[in-house]
């Protein structure tokens, strides 16, 4: 397939997506270039709200010069398309637009919203799609602002996009970049050696969506128990009647030797298992690894507290603090069950990379939102140069 995009499309997303789903905050705006422009991305995703205020420097379409200035979220469960997640995400969208405008100063035209692809293949799923239109009109009129723009992402930009920041370019053309996020999971590589030729690959399942279709198979038994079966029927049912059939069909098997994994559960899954690679942004993993992870989340959730994790580093020279501080944020956005689904998720797509005659190379980023900017200011700067 062959794919463009055009420079307005790449700062929209790299800017939206700089979160993926990992949400914190900074106190304070610290700013660290001179005469430079700051942006606000919202999204609407599966799991909640998302704000990035991002800086960008004089020089950035030649030095990359950006600086994340503040990102935080709310998580508000949109995906559960219920009344109360409804008027929560609504709410949601419209405080961050007005604390974009009213308390940063931000000028509309560089406040950027949209609706995440995650969302889009969910509601579609369910038949839902009326009720993402409503909540777009519904935010237009709680701004006063009917000609706000307020676009769907489309997966495959998603999918280019981060494939182009994250991935080395040295392997660009040896690497199936998947990103499991909370409604879908999206990715793919690039074929024929250049970057207009891409495959994309894309599920209907995510994190969130894996949790909330186990929790209805639970029914009245909501015990750890029953959740864990009912998680490893959801788990079955996806993998027979579509990830098996999409790993299959994208040919990525044979054309790869590097299958990376983005988004939240991946970094919340690099945090903990491996504590003393707290300052890697890609951390290697064998599928034995993530088995043995998925067991103990289930059997010995209380080893991945952070006093637990801290305390088991025996490296010295490792920052015990950072350690602690990260896995605090991990378990700040998964709880016990969000972290089975995700992990249950992970193994189901990476079973079928598991050859037994050509084995090949996991990695997780911890760090994939940071991909978005890269390729923000890599496509820049090609757009510039083809404009002179």
């Amino acid at each position: 397939m062959r794919y463009s995009f055009n420079r307005l499309s790449i700062l929209l997303f790299s800017i939206l997506l700089l979160n993926s789903s990992i949400g914190s905050a900074q106190n304070g705006l610290k700013f660290k270039y001179k005469n430079s422009l700051v942006y606000s991305g919202i999204e609407v995703g599966s799991k909640g709200v998302k704000l990035s205020l991002l800086e960008l420097g004089k020089d950035a379409k030649k030095s990359g010069a950006f600086n994340i200035l503040k990102d935080s979220s709310i998580n508000t469960d949109f995906i559960s398309f219920t009344v109360s997640s409804f008027n929560n995400t609504l709410k949601a969208l419209a405080d961050f637009y007005n604390i974009s405008l009213i308390d940063y100063k931000i000028p509309r035209e560089r406040i950027f919203t949209v609706v995440s692809s995650g969302v889009k293949i969910q509601a579609e799923k369910e038949h839902r799609m009326n009720e993402v239109n409503q909540l777009i009109d519904s935010f237009k009129v709680r701004i006063g602002n009917p000609a706000r723009a307020v676009p769907i992402i489309d997966v495959q930009q998603e999918a280019v996009l981060s494939h182009l920041g994250i991935v080395p370019e040295s392997r660009r053309y040896a690497t199936f970049l998947i990103d499991i996020g909370s409604g879908n999971s999206k990715g793919g590589y690039f074929y024929n050696t250049n970057t207009k030729d891409f495959k994309l690959f894309q599920l209907s399942w995510g994190t969130k969506s894996t949790a909330n279709a186990t929790e209805k198979r639970c029914e009245e038994d909501n015990s750890l128990a029953n959740y864990y079966k009912q998680l490893n029927r959801t788990l079955i049912g996806a993998e027979q009647s579509e990830i098996i059939y999409r790993v299959n069909e994208s040919g990525g098997y044979p054309m790869s030797d590097y299958i990376a994994f983005s988004g939240g559960i991946s970094w919340a899954i690099a945090t903990l298992i491996s504590p003393e690679l707290v300052n890697n942004a890609v951390v290697p993993v064998t599928y034995d690894d993530i088995v043995k992870f998925s067991e103990r989340i289930y059997k010995n959730y209380s080893t991945l507290s952070d006093v637990s994790i801290t305390a088991a580093v025996t490296d010295k020279t490792v920052d015990k603090s950072a350690v602690a501080r990260e896995v605090k944020r991990v378990n700040g956005v998964f709880d016990q069950r969000s972290l089975m689904a995700g992990t249950g998720l992970l193994l189901k797509i990476m079973r079928q990379f598991e050859g037994v005659y050509e084995k090949k190379e996991f990695y997780l980023v911890k760090n994939g939102q940071v991909g978005w900017i890269s390729a923000y200011v890599d496509e820049s700067i090609n757009n510039s140069s083809a404009s002179k």
